[in-house]
């Protein structure tokens, strides 16, 4: 994977370091389906991360880039609008969407199940993927199927600067906080349209789209739901910096030059840590995780587990030994408890 590729922050990106944590849709080959082990509220909790903070640490100053800044900031997510039919199934219809969030208007698509509605519905975060090969709807492309024809109005987000996305020039130097906001605004966007049941919403996100949606959580509870992630990037923004942006020495430079090294400047790198916020969370979590995870560590969704436990949130994880970032045998296996999980909270 290119160093270019590997830009991501923590949070999903609001660190803009480099996510190297790729989404393809397709499953890898990998080893014969092994034991999958539960981890819930009974886990222990770990040492904190050198990178994190107590709430009472966090400054109380809000920066621009920041998710103090994004709580505060008013969203007008709407005006979803269904284009063309790109495909028709006996299940369901998949349409090419757009939506508005702040000044820009961010594409997608969308799937429509055959059944009256309304349904329940999703938005779902992908993982990096180069925004010069990436096309509408890229990503999770299982996922999107699977839960379509279970019930589920799908929305998959393309992001500013995706594929027919409005441009942000200011995206990368704004740490790509602007990929948060634009799923804040597909949820509203989502609550009008006449398919879609407006209470029952949740997110699910993968490797970057997963710190994404921690940084959802954090910054708008009451939101959706419920939130499931998939091999997500570690909820500490130092930590997806040190391991994809630093070594894309451009890149790196300019965050650095901007706002300064983690051990200069903690407070800037702790406000840009869903994990220093995770006392704010509201909805039930559930986290699944490869054991051979060679992209996302899985120690930092034990970690994420970890904290959330300790500020008292609904959190599970779910490891899986032998399956790597991209999940292989045990993907089914993975997404029937998403949605036993996603109806146990009622989406």
């Amino acid at each position: 994977m290119s160093r270019r590729m590997a830009w991501a922050g923590v949070v999903a990106l609001m660190t803009t370091a480099a996510i190297a944590c790729t989404d393809d849709g397709a499953a890898p080959s990998a080893p014969a389906s092994s034991a999958m082990s539960p981890t819930s509220s009974a886990a222990p909790p770990t040492t904190a991360r050198p990178t994190t903070a107590p709430p009472s640490a966090v400054s109380p100053v809000v920066h621009p880039v920041s998710l103090q800044a994004l709580t505060a900031k008013k969203y007008n997510g709407g005006d979803l609008r269904l284009g063309r039919v790109l495909a028709r199934n006996p299940a369901y219809t998949r349409y090419h969407v757009t939506y508005r969030s702040g000044t820009l208007t961010i594409s997608g698509i969308l799937n429509v199940p055959s059944t009256p509605g309304p349904h329940p519905a999703l938005v779902l975060n992908h993982g990096y993927i180069d925004p010069a090969v990436y096309t509408n709807g890229r990503g999770l492309m299982r996922e999107q199927d699977y839960l379509a024809r279970r019930g589920y109005v799908v929305l998959h987000t393309d992001y500013r600067n995706h594929a027919q996305s409005s441009k942000d020039p200011n995206s990368e130097v704004n740490l790509r906080l602007g990929y948060t906001e634009d799923i804040v605004n597909a949820v509203l966007a989502l609550r009008t349209s006449q398919y879609v049941d407006p209470a029952r919403i949740a997110l699910l996100g993968r490797s970057m789209g997963g710190g994404i949606t921690y940084n959802v959580l954090v910054t708008k509870p009451g939101l959706v739901k419920a939130a499931v992630v998939f091999a997500p990037v570690s909820s500490a923004a130092a930590d997806n910096f040190n391991r994809w942006t630093r070594p894309d020495r451009p890149i790196a430079a300019q965050i650095l030059r901007t706002y300064g090294e983690p051990a200069a400047n903690p407070s800037f790198w702790r406000n840009v840590s869903a994990v220093n916020f995770f006392g704010r969370v509201t909805e039930p979590v559930l986290i699944h995780h490869g054991e051979s995870d060679s992209t996302c560590p899985i120690a930092w969704s034990r970690e994420t587990l970890a904290a959330l436990k300790a500020a008292g949130k609904d959190a599970t994880l779910f490891t899986y030994p032998g399956e790597e970032h991209a999940f292989g045998p045990a993907w089914p296996t993975s997404m029937a408890r998403t949605v036993g999980f996603l109806k146990q909270h009622g989406v």
